[in-house]
């Protein structure tokens, strides 16, 4: 089976087989024992993960129950907890995390943080054997992933930036989109690790996982403000608004953000699958790009701008599914949640 991005127009060196054998030369490791180059397997691969927040937690949950020896690191222990109830082990730092492990993951806040995890004099790159690997799945800037790729292979390892797409609930049922952007072969061989976590799709070289990911959070933008304005429209205008999600959810407005957040808007579950700041930080990135690049986003201007009116109201801590509270103060309003069904 194979994954096709023909929408995207990519050539077809880019297209990556799920499964693959691959007879590679052993390379001995300088701090752990087992070959790097052996094809990835939980009797031969040990994986190190660095952050265990709400995405990150759920991703490294499907490796270890897939059998794979995992030691985890998170700044804040207590939020590790679940997975060594797994079986995970518990690493004192990133340095200690990295010298142990063949494939490093990291998802973490910002790109600083990324930065300080990876390249610091303490951070991954500082104690990660040789041919190793090291992925952020963290969204970030891809000139920075174009550094960290640079700087691993000095070392003589190996880097893969691989941000994610699809949320909490993609991440828990193991169905998140990875857009993939490092060497085609380094992408290739990892693909048992990304299978656990959702379908990978190799972008290009170095940095073009992250601008991957950019442009979905252009597109996630815009929709959140179209499905939040649509139901304030709705609500205005007198419909059941629950019966209005369930009427456009079959016809050309159904989006995978009206299914994940629709209910839970009417529901007043604000409860984040993905931060609002995080968010922030994700259009912050996407505007600084797009003025390198000379390019003119105005949707995705006003949604960050709408967005950051939710961090300045201390709503940052909030799932994205928020925005809705903007729009309610815009119009000085709020959606009623759907009656519950009669018992008669």
């Amino acid at each position: 089976m194979f994954v096709r991005l023909s929408s995207l127009l990519l050539p077809t060196r880019f297209i990556i087989p799920t499964t693959t054998k691959l007879n590679l030369h052993r390379r001995s490791m300088s701090s752990i024992s087992g070959p790097p180059q052996d094809p990835i397997s939980p009797s031969t691969t040990r994986i190190g993960w660095i952050g265990t927040g709400v995405m990150g937690r759920s991703m490294c949950a499907h490796l270890i129950s897939a059998g794979y020896t995992v030691t985890v690191f998170n700044r804040t222990p207590s939020k590790a907890h679940p997975l060594l109830q797994m079986g995970a082990q518990l690493a004192a730092s990133p340095q200690s995390l990295a010298a142990s492990s063949h494939v490093v993951f990291t998802i973490v806040g910002y790109p600083s943080d990324v930065r300080s995890v990876i390249l610091s004099p303490s951070g991954v790159l500082s104690a990660l054997p040789d041919a190793a690997t090291v992925v952020d799945m963290t969204t970030s800037d891809p000139s920075l992933a174009v550094e960290i790729a640079a700087a691993a292979s000095a070392r003589g390892c190996s880097a893969v930036d691989a941000p994610v797409s699809g949320g909490d609930r993609g991440a828990r049922e193991g169905k998140l989109a990875i857009f993939a952007g490092g060497d085609e072969g380094v992408v290739r061989r990892l693909a048992p690790l990304f299978q656990c976590m959702g379908k990978v799709n190799y972008m290009g070289g170095p940095g073009l996982g992250q601008s991957a990911k950019l442009a979905n959070q252009v597109t996630i933008a815009s929709t959140m403000v179209g499905l939040v304005e649509g139901m304030i429209y709705a609500h205005k205008a007198g419909l059941d608004v629950g019966l209005y999600l369930e009427a456009i959810s079959a016809g050309a407005a159904g989006s995978r953000s009206l299914d994940l957040y629709g209910g839970r808007i009417l529901k007043r579950d604000f409860e984040a699958g993905f931060f609002v700041h995080h968010f922030v930080k994700d259009l912050g990135i996407c505007l600084m790009e797009c003025q390198r690049m000379g390019v003119a986003l105005p949707g995705l201007a006003l949604a960050h701008q709408l967005y950051v009116s939710l961090v300045a109201h201390g709503e940052g801590g909030l799932g994205t599914q928020a925005l809705v509270l903007a729009l309610e103060r815009l119009n000085n309003t709020q959606l009623k949640p759907r009656p519950p069904p009669s018992s008669e």
